[in-house]
């Protein structure tokens, strides 16, 4: 059975379709099966992974159709899109499901019903959430084994953590009591500086209870050109920092076998 992972933080600008994308592609790499679910209206992981977002919006097959049952799963699903890595994709007509979904019975399980139907046919499913609390994000949540929380290394690294474990706990009472943290993963780290080793450093006293991936992703210009050519950095520069930082992160991920 495939381990669905959401990637949330509800602050913005952390890394998060960064290591939505780049983690399913290194995990895909190494072997396995991934299916990476973009729930974000931005689209940014449909399009950080070279999917025509106007071709796929044309077609009418993306995650906004699915979950208002417009069509079927599999009509939607992107296979293979790199070697072991297929794509439900969104773009910005997403954004409009939050309005659509009100007053909806069991709005908070439509991503989960759709995911348990085909996550035999994958290791892992990985989901990209919108940075804010919303129908989309409490969907994902919701359908998760486990959730991965990057956070950056900057000033305002805690900004918004407090709200996000409040988060968790209200869908764990409430909607999903399986749910578990899978980890925190530092990311846009910069060893030249001493603002970086500090918010390492406080978010570990303040989350002693929580698991700390080991891999922190450093602040590296080949991650930020990746996107840009649609393309994930293992593909990119396969020997850049980042991409062994992702390979190592996917290492860490398989064997926490949660």
């Amino acid at each position: 059975m495939g381990r669905i992972i959401a990637v949330a933080n509800q602050k913005g600008g952390v890394g998060k379709t960064t290591t939505t994308v780049n983690l399913a592609a290194t995990l895909a790499e190494k072997g396995k099966k991934i299916l990476a679910v973009d729930i974000d209206p931005q689209g940014n992981t449909t399009r950080g992974l070279g999917i025509n977002k106007k071709k796929v919006h044309s077609e009418g097959k993306t995650i906004y159709e699915l979950i208002l049952d417009q069509i079927e799963v599999g009509e939607c699903i992107l296979e293979d899109v790199y070697e072991n890595l297929s794509v439900i994709p969104a773009d910005v007509d997403l954004a409009g499901a939050e309005v659509e979904l009100i007053g909806r019975e069991n709005s908070s399980y439509i991503l989960k019903k759709v995911l348990t139907s085909i996550r035999d046919d994958y290791d892992f499913i990985i989901i990209d959430c919108p940075p804010s609390l919303s129908v989309l994000t409490v969907n994902a949540l919701t359908a998760a084994d486990s959730i991965l929380v990057p956070i950056q290394c900057e000033f305002f690294a805690l900004e918004g953590l407090s709200q996000l474990m409040y988060t968790i706990n209200l869908i764990q009472k409430k909607l999903n009591p399986n749910l578990v943290i899978d980890g925190i993963v530092f990311t846009m780290f910069d060893a030249r500086t001493n603002l970086s080793l500090q918010v390492v450093e406080e978010v570990k006293n303040q989350l002693r209870k929580t698991n700390i991936y080991q891999t922190i992703i450093p602040r590296n210009v080949r991650l930020g050109e990746a996107p840009s050519h649609g393309l994930p950095i293992n593909l990119y520069d396969s020997g850049s920092k980042g991409a062994e930082s992702y390979r190592l992160l996917a290492d860490e991920v398989i064997k926490r076998g949660i």
